[in-house]
């Protein structure tokens, strides 16, 4: 029986060509597709699929985030995370999240399909440009963004993507004097005092990429 993959990737027109060439190469089922963080984690508790691939900076929730929550809500999901971006803070925070793999988006179609093959089997997979990567991260110190909270994180990453305080309390079912607060608190947390500031450190640090997906 063919794998049950759901595919998580921001840009439709990414999105169609990874389906068409993967579905015969990787003999792999497509069972859900989505450009949204949130739909992301509704649609792998829906349809149970077998493995994930999640390009990182999807809207609303980022690829950190996912892979965290769907560690708790699905446990032996393995997540392939793929990306353009490979600066260490991004890399270590989605690894420590549980990401069973990742993969730089200039590595190719081998890259992925080594990554799926690992992942399905209970290993991990990095693209070989990480190597570097991963070694400057021991001797770097730790992103001041491993001091918020994952609703903090939530948070700033909605903040980032212009929502007002109101539209990011309705996202997150919550009343806007909850999100005021919040805010106040990444702000003091990060030393940062303006939405500008905000937005230029969540791009910076992989949180959310502030790109109007399809």
């Amino acid at each position: 029986m063919a794998t049950r993959v759901l595919l998580a990737i921001g840009h439709r027109l990414y999105r169609e060509a990874l389906r068409e060439v993967i579905v015969p190469r990787f003999g792999v089922e497509i069972v859900g597709e989505t450009n949204n963080g949130r739909q992301a984690l509704r649609q792998a508790t829906a349809l149970s699929p077998d493995l994930v691939i999640l390009e990182l900076g999807l809207q609303e929730l980022n690829g950190a985030e996912i892979i965290r929550q769907l560690r708790i809500e699905s446990p032996g999901l393995p997540v392939i995370a793929v990306s353009a971006h490979s600066d260490h803070p991004l890399v270590m925070r989605v690894l420590q999240a549980g990401a069973r793999a990742f993969v730089v988006a200039d590595g190719g179609l081998d890259d992925l399909q080594r990554a799926v093959e690992a992942s399905l089997e209970g290993r991990m997979f990095l693209s070989p440009e990480l190597q570097a990567t991963i070694a400057r991260s021991l001797s770097e110190p730790a992103s001041l963004v491993s001091v918020l909270t994952p609703r903090e994180i939530e948070v700033l990453q909605l903040i980032a993507e212009g929502k007002s305080t109101r539209g990011v309390a309705e996202t997150l079912s919550v009343s806007p004097k909850t999100i005021e607060t919040h805010r106040k608190h990444i702000m003091s947390k990060l030393h940062l005092y303006s939405i500008a500031e905000l937005t230029k450190y969540a791009i910076r640090e992989g949180i959310t990429t502030v790109l109007r997906h399809d």
